[in-house]
């Protein structure tokens, strides 16, 4: 991710929900601790709020959840000849995620 990206990211989202505080959980890539975001954060912070997960916490990060799901369900031990074939059974597997929530919520959030 490029800070433009991230940057355009973070407009939107605060485009997206125009009222009230937003905390947008991220990990620790040096992007997003980049000096150059700063005047940014500081324009929009009685309205952003970014919070960082611990450093090397990946269980923490539900994203490697559903790369490690992923990888587990359409990518290991399977030969695939082409690149859209690769690129087909991952739309495949999130559509079928997307169909039942409540599976990648058990399957990925901690019960507390």
């Amino acid at each position: 991710m490029t800070l433009r990206y991230l940057m355009t990211f973070l407009e939107n989202v605060l485009k997206q929900y125009p009222k009230g505080k937003i905390v947008v959980v991220l990990d620790n890539a040096k992007i997003h601790h980049a000096k150059l975001i700063q005047p940014f954060l500081n324009r929009v912070k009685d309205r952003l709020e970014l919070m960082f997960l611990p450093p090397y916490s990946p269980e923490m990060n539900l994203i490697e959840g559903l790369w490690g799901w992923l990888k587990a369900s359409v990518i290991n031990n399977v030969f695939y000849k082409s690149l859209p074939q690769v690129r087909t059974a991952i739309q495949k597997f999130i559509s079928n995620i997307n169909k039942v929530p409540t599976q990648t919520i058990d399957r990925l959030c901690v019960r507390l």
